[in-house]
């Protein structure tokens, strides 16, 4: 009994013993799938990446360049294209809150994927603080000019938002953390911080607002700093390229003429009828030495550059360089196409409605109506967006009988609207042919107002505003006027007035 008792723990010891090794081996299976993943992973993000660099060259060739080819060639001068001569950050101007947001992703790719060398990490991360801070401020203007736009409160986040500075103080920071390298401002990032950790920090708000901005402006210097470097380099290459082309000009030009026509001479001695006699003589004349090379003596007219002049030159050289490319850059600046002329709207629009005169206010901000949202068909090939308007209403006093009885000009009556002046403004209609329109509907809310909408076609929403219930004057001399011309859609009326007749 005590062998088959030893017989049995030998077996289940081996059984486990083999789970043990197949447990091990599955684990190892497990790490060596997952490390040969993580690899193969990598590797698909590296093709990407340098897929991405050819992607940028061919556009840089071809002139379709994006905002993230600008960058790369900041950090990756090369010889083949102009490098640019403005400082990275400022290829955020100008661009759209879309655009940031496609630039911020390609940032934070090469900021995971191009770590050749210290300085392309720090050029990225710096990079990418700018980003982050220029597509946060895009964002917040462009949520205030929608809201602006549509006559409504700005959004409670955005008046939340506090950035620790106030509008009179904002200069004060900027001269005070402008024009620093990046030492000096993480100098005086040290010097806040430890004033606030001490306690000697009087405005303690103050300098938190000011650190909030600091970062900013250190990512800014350590750009500034590279690029200069990048300048350096790319002139130093210049100046190989400029000093190989002149040696190769020197030694060309110390070549003789004889040599150069040596071939044509010979060509025409092995075709020359002259006697044999007179080849062997001329032979022997050639082995006594006839071919040792002539003493060349330098040309005394021959002009001596001063190093300071030559110097002077090179400087003149490379000045011009840098702007044949900032002229460059100019001219593709230039090119771009022109911003629909929205900034002119209310101007177009008061020209059309004339001045203001006693009683007139501008109309709309509160009026508006919020229209039920719609899905339009062209709602997948068009972005849907509200018009631009400019309105106002006209108000005055009614001097009927009982008015005249029971006011005067020194207590006047309450005033009652009396017209209104309409101006749509659609500058970018898909369809040209149709104009604008509008239609008069019920207000369920009250019998003593309506909705007047406007209706213009894609890409733009339908808008709608409560007005005063009454019947319209259709007289052009009683000032009703509907017309759609230069993008504007201008509709005038006053409300007619009942005199009582006996």
């Amino acid at each position: 009994m005590a062998q088959i008792e030893k017989v049995k723990k030998r077996r289940e010891e081996r059984a486990l013993e083999k789970a043990q090794h197949e447990e091990e081996m599955a684990l190892l299976a497990r790490e060596r799938a997952r490390a040969e993943y993580q690899d193969w992973e990598k590797k698909e993000e590296e093709f990407h990446f340098d897929q991405s660099k050819v992607r940028s060259e061919i556009r840089l060739r071809e002139g379709r360049i994006k905002p993230i080819d600008v960058l790369s060639k900041h950090l990756n001068g090369s010889d083949e294209f102009d490098i640019e001569i403005n400082e990275p950050y400022m290829v955020f101007k100008g661009l759209s809150v879309k655009e940031m947001e496609e630039l911020r992703d390609d940032i934070k790719m090469h900021l995971d994927l191009d770590r050749a060398t210290p300085t392309h990490i720090e050029f990225w991360e710096a990079l990418l603080v700018v980003a982050d801070w220029e597509l946060a401020e895009a964002r917040k203007k462009d949520a205030l000019a929608r809201a602006k736009v549509r006559g409504e409160e700005p959004p409670a986040e955005l008046l939340a938002e506090q950035r620790g500075l106030h509008s009179s103080i904002e200069a004060d920071v900027k001269t005070l953390l402008e024009g620093k390298t990046y030492s000096e401002l993480e100098a005086l990032q040290s010097k806040i911080e430890s004033q606030m950790r001490s306690g000697t920090a009087k405005v303690v708000e103050y300098w938190e607002a000011v650190l909030t901005r600091l970062h900013i402006f250190k990512a800014k210097a350590c750009l500034k700093e590279i690029h200069t470097k990048m300048l350096h380099k790319h002139l130093q290459r210049l100046e190989q390229r400029v000093d190989g082309e002149e040696n190769l000009d020197t030694v060309h030009d110390l070549q003789p003429e004889e040599e150069e026509s040596e071939p044509d001479v010979k060509d025409a001695q092995a075709f020359s009828p002259e006697p044999l006699e007179e080849e062997a003589i001329d032979v022997a004349e050639e082995e006594a030495g006839s071919f040792s090379p002539e003493l060349f003596h330098g040309d005394e007219n021959e002009e001596v550059f001063d190093p300071e002049e030559d110097r002077a030159m090179l400087e003149r050289k490379r000045v011009a360089v840098l702007e044949e490319q900032q002229r460059r850059i100019q001219e593709a600046l230039a090119s771009k196409p022109a911003p629909p002329p929205e900034d002119n709207f209310e101007m177009k629009a008061m020209k059309a409605m004339g001045i203001m005169e006693e009683g007139d206010a501008v109309f709309g901000s509160n009026s508006e109506v919020n229209l039920d949202s719609q899905v339009y068909w062209w709602h997948d090939k068009y972005r849907p967006r509200k018009p631009k308007y400019f309105n106002r209403v006209h108000t005055g006093y009614e001097w009927n009988k009982y008015n005249q009885t029971h006011y005067d000009h020194d207590n006047p009556p309450p005033k009652i609207v009396q017209g209104y002046k309409f101006n749509i403004f659609y500058p970018d209609l898909v369809d040209k042919t149709k104009a604008p329109h509008y239609t008069i509907e019920k207000d369920g809310n009250s019998s003593e107002t309506c909705i007047i909408r406007f209706h213009a076609g894609p890409p733009y929403e339908d808008i709608a505003f409560r007005i005063v219930n009454k019947e319209w004057e259709y007289s052009h001399k009683k000032g009703f006027k509907c017309t759609f011309e230069r993008g504007i859609l201008h509709v005038y009326f006053n409300f007619k007035r009942y005199r009582y007749r006996r």
